[in-house]
């Protein structure tokens, strides 16, 4: 006899939501249905249609023109206090990825980050902090996650012009300089690479960055 009210009682509950939806209500219906009926604390998960993208964490950007150039001249012990706070596990924010500019020697917002090659036969992988903020994260979390993104490129890059993809070989090849420097002068390995932050993309530019990417990595494995 219990189950007589109960049942009743969903049965209103479903007309009423079906006639306050209108014509929408139809699609609906079946939907709110099943959340009425699944028992409290139950929950169901369709995945007849594939599951989602996968969650990879939380992480933070240091780009965009020296959002982080404070933090590296912080005194001790503030400053390794609050990359702990950043970036070790279960500790304060446990950030599992990290995103850097890959500096272009160009204003980026809040300032300009040095690049790695002023000029095309110029190569420097310690300027900026980039590098050290890339390393500590590392020592706090060896599983993070790191990024490269450029905002700016260095202007003999567009030969004059701000557009990188003027020679495609090249700027693919200034960026696989940085992905090189990275592993070779601070052991870092760089899991991803942006094309260009909030800019258009060259579908061409990412075919020779990847063919360019197998064979780096093999010279960089041996």
């Amino acid at each position: 006899m219990a189950e007589r009210p109960l049942q009743a009682s969903r049965q209103r509950r479903g007309k009423a939501m079906t006639a306050a939806a209108g014509s929408a209500g139809h699609a609906a219906v079946p939907l709110l249905l099943c959340a009425l009926l699944v028992p409290g604390g139950a929950y169901v998960l369709d995945d007849s249609d594939g599951l989602g993208r996968e969650f990879d964490g939380v992480g933070a950007v240091s780009g965009g023109g020296a959002t982080s150039r404070l933090l590296v001249n912080y005194p001790e012990p503030y400053r390794s206090q609050i990359l702990d706070y950043l970036f070790k596990p279960n500790f304060g924010a446990s950030l599992h990825i990290l995103k850097v500019e890959i500096g272009g020697d160009g204003q980026t917002t809040d300032g300009t980050e040095p690049s790695h090659m002023h000029y095309a036969l110029d190569e420097n992988f310690f300027r900026g902090y980039e590098w050290w903020l890339m390393k500590e994260a590392k020592k706090r979390n060896p599983n993070i996650i790191l990024m490269g993104l450029p905002w700016s490129f260095p202007g003999w890059i567009g030969k004059g012009f701000n557009w990188p993809y003027v020679n495609l070989q090249l700027t693919a090849y200034y960026i696989m300089t940085w992905i090189v420097g990275a592993k070779h002068y601070h052991d870092l390995d760089i899991d991803y690479i942006g094309i260009w932050n909030e800019r258009s993309f060259d579908i061409n530019y990412i075919k020779v960055c990847t063919t360019l990417k197998s064979f780096y990595l093999e010279v960089t494995s041996k």
